[in-house]
């Protein structure tokens, strides 16, 4: 097994230089969005009463999204398992599972393991609960004992948003630019 040469220092300006070749034909562009948590009321679907969801990558080609969660009411979300892990990022109040004993709080991540099936729970002093999620594969909806009662894929995702930009009048197109 040989090794490359260790390459000599780049000088200051060099390091400073952008990439020179073309980046490959088959690359998706890259998604920059300036505001994941945004003022336009418009971009959030809703998902139930006081509850939305703002997409912010809906990737069909992986098979996963990533949207930031927003909950203004207390209660039982959904009840539901991952084939797949997720992972969540709270920026805003908390929440948590009846499953387990700890709370997601502001600033803090959770991993979510394959397999497992917990209830979301938003208590009763939370005024607005906002998470960031990353939801690789499926949601399976199940009842409290296991039964499937629905699902949400980023298909079923992309679907909702086509239909819910259509009639705020950001048209059905808008989710367009958040597929990769």
């Amino acid at each position: 097994m040989t090794t490359a040469e260790p390459r000599a220092p780049q000088s200051l300006d060099e390091r400073w230089q952008p990439y020179r070749k073309p980046q490959p034909a088959e690359s998706n562009p890259e998604l920059v969005i300036a505001s994941a948590v945004p003022e336009d009321e418009r971009v959030w679907v809703p998902i139930e009463e006081n509850v939305w969801f703002r997409p912010l990558l809906l990737s069909a080609s992986s098979g996963y999204w990533m949207s930031v969660l927003k909950v203004r009411r207390a209660g039982v979300l959904s009840r539901h398992r991952h084939p797949q892990p997720v992972h969540g990022y709270v920026i805003k109040g908390s929440w948590r599972y009846l499953e387990h004993d700890w709370v997601a709080r502001e600033g803090g991540y959770v991993y979510e393991a394959p397999g497992e099936t917990h209830t979301l729970v938003v208590d009763p002093d939370v005024e607005e609960m906002i998470t960031l999620f990353q939801v690789n594969g499926t949601m399976i909806y199940v009842d409290p004992d296991g039964n499937v009662t629905g699902y949400d894929d980023v298909f079923t995702r992309i679907d909702k948003c086509r239909a819910y930009y259509a009639s705020t009048g950001l048209g059905a197109g808008y989710v367009d630019q958040l597929i990769r």
